[in-house]
């Protein structure tokens, strides 16, 4: 990594713009307060979460046995008229009949459908979208904290030029008042200096605001209070080595999150078919029971009846016809399959387009980075030839104010160019799923 100096040394009371004792910071530790902070990861994270549930729950309904266990226990008292066939003449009256029925038992129940294997591979790929998705979260967020980030560098830097810029109109101010004085410059002149130094100052009061909501927008990403300030740690933008097209469409299409969810969403259409496809098949029930039955009674030829042993048995399923049912939907999952081709295939386009058009916005300022280079030197130079002769009264405030501005307007230009290439070239890591190419994403656990 190389540094690219803009020949601005930003001070510490610059960064703080006033404020006291501030945390120091540095894109390393923003990306980490972020992480643990965003609240949109913390959401993903729970959504993967969710995600594994689902896949345990459908693991235990699909394979594993339910078990009930029962106990009953009734009583009952009633008046009973019992007539014999070998006695009709004479029916047996018993008054307050009382009746006690015990019962426990356990009963286990299996059953097993052919499609319960594909639609566990299916929430096994439900899993892995949930897990590609919070992984999309983290590596948007790192990308908008690193953008953030650097653009308050550029705001600040361009505070700075703006500092710059009010001094040398201060310094003409009171070039121009001095001649007024002594007679050497007509009240124009003065006025006309006064004019542009007010501007200046309005320009400087007008990128503080800018400053205090870049900062508002960078807190915002790290999920803290607004009014919270750091104290920026890099005065400059750093920049890598020059990127490769070919690397990045290469990395792309193994490591980018989006790409590799459209590509589970294309599998998961394809489990739908097989998964309908597979019921078709027979499945296969099993049960048993342990059953400890006890029936007392006042009434009735059995005083006492006891029953216990296992039962057990299975039945075997196949549908035979379900009114077309189970066709209309294989054949709209086969539809579903079909736009998920589509969908893989457009976005793997989209992908491309993406990364061609960072890269030429990239790759144009990085040529554009040697000529303002070369024209913040020059502008820089014929600005101190300006305020010299002006100082000496050959030049007119008007030569001079133009190489102001043509100062002013270079050097915004030069760290323009060099937060452009590092915008793009974040863009690029995000693209191509490098995203964390200063801090390792296996360091991140997306476990709750």
């Amino acid at each position: 990594m190389k540094k690219l100096a803009i020949l601005l040394v930003l001070s510490v009371s610059v960064l703080s713009l006033g404020a006291q004792a501030q945390e120091a910071l540095d894109i390393e530790k923003a990306i980490q307060i972020g992480l643990e902070k965003n609240l949109q990861i913390k959401i993903g994270v729970e959504n993967v979460a969710l995600r594994e549930l689902d896949k345990k729950i459908g693991a235990g309904t699909f394979f594993m046995p339910v078990i009930d266990g029962n106990y009953l226990r009734s009583f009952a008292t009633e008046d009973v008229t019992q007539t014999f066939v070998n006695d009709p003449e004479n029916p047996r009256q018993i008054d307050d009949a009382k009746s006690r029925n015990k019962t426990y038992s356990f009963v286990g129940i299996y059953g097993f459908r052919p499609e319960s294997v594909v639609t566990m591979k299916r929430l096994g790929v439900l899993s892995e979208i949930s897990e590609l998705d919070s992984k999309v979260i983290v590596e948007n967020t790192v990308a908008g904290i690193s953008t953030a980030y650097y653009l308050l560098i550029l705001e600040l830097q361009r505070y700075q030029v703006l500092k710059e810029t009010l001094r040398l109109s201060k310094a003409r101010l009171d070039i121009a008042q001095a001649q007024y004085e002594l007679g050497g410059a007509g009240k124009r002149d003065f006025l006309t200096a006064q004019v542009d130094y007010n501007a200046d100052s309005s320009l400087l009061i007008t990128q503080e605001q800018i400053i205090q909501n870049t900062r508002v927008n960078l807190n915002e990403l790290l999920a803290i209070d607004p009014e919270t300030e750091f104290l920026l740690q890099d005065t400059t933008i750093t920049i890598g080595e020059t990127l490769s097209l070919e690397t990045l469409n290469e990395n792309a299409f193994v490591e980018n999150k989006l790409l590799l969810v459209n590509q589970r969403l294309n599998n998961d259409a394809y489990l739908q078919i097989k998964e309908l496809q597979t019921s078709r098949l027979p499945g296969l029930n099993l049960n048993s029971s342990y059953t400890n039955q006890v029936f007392n009674s006042d009434a009735g030829f059995l005083l006492q009846n006891e029953r216990q042993g296992l039962n057990y048995g299975g039945n075997i399923t196949l549908n035979l016809f379900s009114g077309l049912t189970l066709n209309r939907r294989i054949q709209s999952a086969k539809v579903n399959k079909r736009i998920q081709d589509y969908s893989l295939e457009q976005y793997e386009i989209q992908l491309k387009s993406d990364i061609q058009r960072a890269y030429n916005v990239y790759s144009k300022n990085l040529q554009l980075l040697k000529i303002e280079e070369v024209n913040y030197e020059v502008a820089k130079e014929n600005s101190e030839i300006a305020l010299e002769r002006f100082r000496l009264g050959i030049a007119s405030y008007l030569e001079f104010r133009d190489a102001q501005v043509n100062l002013l307007t270079a050097e915004n230009r030069l760290i323009t160019a060099i937060f452009n290439i590092k915008e793009q070239e974040i863009e690029l890591m995000r693209l191509s799923g490098k995203i964390f190419f200063d801090t390792s994403y296996e360091d991140f656990s997306i476990n709750p």
